[in-house]
């Protein structure tokens, strides 16, 4: 990191010169082609990426090949494989699903992009290819369920706890009238929504569900969907979907393509989707649902006890050689009385089918027994496994990071490239795209970890001139952090460019503690509004966190990436720390000592790259349209005297870097004084 030269950093808050550009046709391709198309139905024009990210795509799904695509913000990258994506729905007969991280997304590209493309196509296609949304049943009202289809609902999960005047029993009465007037059922149609536990009244499991058993099959909101989806070539779907396809069953059928939008995440999201814990809890709930269908579960009751006793006696942490002796007792105990009650429930659910015919809340109580059960048996299987394929784990109660005492045994895979790569793209084409796979300048660690081999690799680039809109400061002047909290000499720093910039600051955090620790301080010395991840819901945050151009929005986790507040508003992204996952971390920790047996660099191999995402993520929260200028200032030295610091740096958007305080804090208050003289 060199230091700053002051003509340099005033470049580096210019105007940029014009990166969307038309200098004549670029290939002659029918993907260039019709992606013209779109982009001038559109009002837009070439972009020099969006294009060769279309050839890329086009070429994978041609030939059958993967392909690894980075995307930076601004590129169009929608566009640039649902052009490819639609024409070979349309011309080539082929089903192709593509996926998204989030819900948000999944429907913005369905109900926007995925739209204004086939508009634009529809005239030189000869016609409009089938297209549907496809989301996991418990995201729609389930009628048999309220209808009474399921019987009183659980112990813990009564829907009137406190009477029907309560938050949770008006909720619910809300969503009763909302079910009579809603076409869709689906639950991102309700404004404003409900709480999970409101929601759980009148939704049911993929594995709750009597699918072709159900006597409202006909009327059943999520039904309808597969049905569409079935005779559809676009689906559009969900990491939490293509979760469930990697670790349990097929969900989606026969499609010759995937698209992965924010590729970064799917690693995250299947290895989440098969991670299952055992808690007595759960045991319980098992045996409750089986004995309402008069299956008698002392077995199972008499296991639960063995487990809490055994679980009495630990404390959190992994496990590396997998169960102690007394707790694997109490595995075995319950995976042996699961087995069992299993082989009962289905005799008595044929015994009440015979006698009261399908359908019927004995059939539905059944079905919600058996998911338990399975449930339950699935991750004692795990538990009890090959060793080596699993992480496993004591936990204490979610949340409670400060407890001494496990109450859950979590398992997790302790890789998951070999699913993704065998259920989810072997045999067919696949492109993942996302702002952020290249990590330290190339793309192996994102190949490696998606199960990817010898892909077609491509950075798309970006419309944005990173080098002369923003500046990364490395505050090189600061000592080493330590582990948790954050220290005063950073929390002068942060000060002192928070108040530069006027406020306008996305202050992101490696932890909570920090996060909070900075917020409080700020609070007391600054004369601008800071608000906090916790102190409400989070769209409500960034919505007064926009609208206040002075206001800082501080948080950890998920407002790493995701968040979008173009303008002066986040003229500032303040990061504390490398976020390294946490030493104690099993699934890290489990996966760093397995790179480092097989001969490679573990720390480099999971705990850096995890950083390097996470910091390119965070960064990029900077600059997200031409007209943004600002400032990433990094306030952990090791960016700059740490061997990978540069991994890092080459993983983040290439930003003027400087150690220079003094420019920094005089390039803060250009830009303040700038925003005011326009009113922003």
């Amino acid at each position: 990191m060199s230091p700053a030269d002051p003509a340099t950093a005033e470049d580096a808050v210019e105007d940029s010169a014009e990166a969307v550009h038309d200098d004549g046709p670029l290939d002659a391709t029918e993907a260039v082609r019709l992606l013209d198309i779109a982009v001038s139905a559109l009002g837009g024009a070439r972009r020099d990426g969006q294009t060769r990210m279309a050839q890329a795509v086009e070429r994978a799904l041609s030939d059958g090949e993967n392909a690894l695509i980075q995307a930076g913000t601004g590129t169009g990258k929608s566009l640039a494989y649902l052009v490819p994506a639609v024409a070979h729905a349309a011309r080539e007969k082929q089903r192709i699903v593509v996926s998204t991280a989030t819900l948000a997304l999944q429907r913005q590209v369905f109900t926007k992009d995925l739209p204004m493309v086939l508009d634009a196509l529809e005239p030189e296609l000869g016609h409009r290819p089938e297209v549907a949304l496809f989301k996991g049943r418990s995201n729609y009202l389930c009628k048999h369920k309220m209808a009474g289809g399921y019987g009183e609902p659980d112990d813990d999960m009564l829907p009137f706890p406190a009477g029907p005047t309560s938050d949770l029993g008006q909720e619910v009465a809300r969503l009763h009238a909302w079910a009579e007037e809603t076409d869709t059922g689906d639950r991102d149609d309700l404004v404003p929504g409900v709480s999970h536990r409101a929601w759980a009244q009148v939704s049911v499991t993929g594995r709750e569900c009597l699918e072709s058993k159900c006597p409202l099959l006909k009327e059943c909101f999520s039904q309808q969907v597969r049905d569409h989806a079935a005779v559809s070539r676009v689906v559009v779907t969900n990491h939490a979907v293509l979760g469930v396809q990697a670790a349990s069953h097929d969900m989606l059928g026969e499609h010759h393509a995937l698209i992965v939008d924010e590729a970064h995440e799917l690693v995250g999201r299947i290895t989440s989707a098969a991670t299952h814990e055992l808690t007595v809890r759960g045991v319980d709930r098992a045996a409750r649902t089986a004995r309402r269908v008069g299956v008698a579960s002392d077995d199972l009751d008499r296991a639960a006890r063995a487990l809490d006793g055994a679980l009495g006696d630990c404390e959190p942490g992994r496990l590396r050689l997998g169960l102690p002796e007394e707790l694997a007792e109490a595995v075995d105990l319950i995976r042996g009385a699961a087995r069992t009650m299993l082989t009962q429930v289905q005799k008595a659910t044929k015994d009440s089918g015979e006698a009261r015919g399908p359908g019927d809340s004995a059939s539905a109580s059944a079905k919600v027994a058996t998911a338990a059960l399975t449930e339950v048996f699935d991750v004692c299987e795990e538990l009890l496994g090959e060793a080596g394929r699993y992480v496993i784990w004591l936990a204490p109660p979610d949340g409670d990071y400060e407890s001494r005492q496990a109450v859950r045994i979590v398992a997790a895979p302790l890789d998951v490239a070999g699913l993704i790569r065998h259920k989810l793209i072997e045999d067919k084409a696949s492109v993942f795209t996302s702002a952020t796979l290249a990590l330290g300048g190339n793309f192996d660690a994102m190949a490696r970890h998606l199960g990817v081999d010898d892909p077609i690799a491509m950075d798309a680039g970006s419309p944005f001139d990173y080098g002369k809109q923003g500046i990364l400061y490395v505050a090189s002047q600061l000592p080493r952090p330590d582990a948790g909290g954050i220290s005063a000499q950073a929390l002068d720093e942060m000060a002192a460019l928070i108040e530069a910039a006027g406020g306008r600051t996305l202050g992101l955090f490696s932890s909570h503690r920090a996060g909070q620790a900075a917020a409080e301080a700020m609070r007391a010395r600054l004369d601008v509004p800071v608000m906090y991840q916790l102190d409400d819901q989070l769209p409500t945050l960034v919505e007064r966190f926009r609208d206040d151009p002075r206001a800082c929005l501080f948080g950890s986790t998920s407002l790493w990436q995701g968040i979008d507040v173009p303008g002066p508003t986040a003229s500032l992204v303040i990061i504390d720390r490398i976020p390294f996952p946490r030493p104690d971390e099993p699934i890290s920790q489990a996966r760093t000592e397995a790179v480092a047996q097989s001969g490679g660099n573990g720390f480099m191999a999971v705990s850096a790259t995890h950083a390097a995402l996470l910091m390119a993520q965070g960064s990029g929260r900077l600059i997200r349209t031409q007209g943004d200028r600002g400032v990433v200032a990094v306030l952990d030295s090791r960016l700059a005297t740490a061997r990978y610091g540069g991994f890092l740096a080459r993983s983040m958007p290439p930003l003027w870097p400087t150690a220079d305080r003094d420019t920094v804090l005089e390039a803060l208050r250009r830009l303040d004084a700038a925003a005011q003289e326009r009113g922003e």
